[in-house]
């Protein structure tokens, strides 16, 4: 038996399968991810002292470090727009900026300690704050693990702000909006509704609750919301960020202790743009290629590319995996 699920803040509609993860499996596996080794590498271009690959020297840093990319996707020079009914087309500026985490080579996320975390999420909202002066969007993230398309292993994220609201964000901000025209707060609404029923929950603290999403696309998708009225990083104060710390170590090593690897996934925030309403809510997405193993990964292809996305076991059996592993 299957199921449609719509998820809230895009509109888009995933189909859920009945409980199938130990269908026969005779696709393409992974090699077994394996960690960097050593808390230095002189050939790293994010390594402390290293030199970059557009010839830029790092700073001898510790704790976090931050650069703008030598290789920017964008740029401060717009191309030319165009109002052709076919072709249309839009100028697009924007800055881009690496974020290191720290100096260990052989670090993640899951790995650091809380104040060591609570150093990233502080650099998380100094620049959020600072690029929003002159920037329409925001978008913090990260791309972990060689399935992710990470071009190193050096534990990074980035930042991109643009002159517009990309397109997934305008599609979350038009939900939002439409939803507070009722009188409500759409994602404050719907982590409430998920504490209540508690079983697509994984972890939660004082300011904080990581859920796998009703809608979930993704294997073992998370959704982290925190349960105040918070539109943006810069309305975190010391109690939030500190909590925020203290969850993500427990995700993130749930997560590695899944399948016992270094779990490789893509991640970002969201949060209210320069021109956006309080009827935002801060967030953050977490969505893991992973599907049954460390070798078995999810692929968008087929019906997923040409008709909607789908996914082979529920939400529910995957946040009470990974709620188990938040316990030990």
């Amino acid at each position: 038996m299957a199921e449609r699920r719509r998820n809230a803040l895009t509109g888009d509609w995933v189909v859920v399968s009945a409980d199938r993860v130990q269908r026969p499996w005779q696709g393409a596996t992974e090699s077994r991810l394996t960690g960097a080794a050593l808390p230095w590498q002189a050939d790293c271009y994010l390594c402390p002292g290293n030199d970059r690959a557009g010839g830029t020297s790092n700073a001898d840093y510790r704790g976090t470090y931050v650069f703008d990319n030598d290789f920017p996707a964008l740029s401060g020079i717009a191309a030319p727009a165009s109002d052709d009914a076919l072709l249309q087309m839009q100028p697009v500026s924007g800055t881009c900026r690496v974020l290191c985490y720290s100096h260990r080579h052989d670090a993640t996320l899951a790995t650091l300690s809380e104040p060591e975390l609570l150093s990233v999420v502080e650099l998380w909202q100094a620049q959020t704050n600072a690029l929003m002066r002159e920037h329409a969007w925001v978008q913090i993230f990260e791309n972990k693990g060689e399935l992710m398309g990470c071009s190193s292993p050096h534990p990074h994220g980035q930042v991109w702000a643009t002159s517009h609201v990309p397109t997934l964000a305008a599609r979350e901000e038009e939900s939002q909006r439409a939803y507070a025209s009722n009188g409500g707060n759409l994602l404050r609404d719907y982590a409430a509704r998920e504490l209540t029923l508690g079983e697509r929950v994984v972890a939660r603290n004082n300011h904080w609750v990581a859920l796998v999403p009703f809608w979930a696309t993704w294997p073992f998708e998370l959704l982290l919301l925190p349960l105040g009225q918070r539109v943006a990083f810069g309305d975190l104060d010391g109690a939030d960020r500190t909590d925020l710390a203290r969850i993500l170590r427990t995700i993130l090593r749930a997560y590695d202790a899944l399948f016992g690897v270094s779990f490789p996934y893509s991640m970002g925030w969201h949060g209210r743009g320069r021109d956006h309403g309080d009827h935002w809510q801060l967030h953050a997405h977490f969505y893991p290629p992973l599907l049954r193993s460390a070798t078995v990964r999810k692929f968008m292809v087929g019906f997923e590319m040409l008709a909607e996305a789908q996914r082979d076991f529920s939400p529910e059996s995957a946040a009470q995996r990974l709620r188990d592993l938040t316990t030990r």
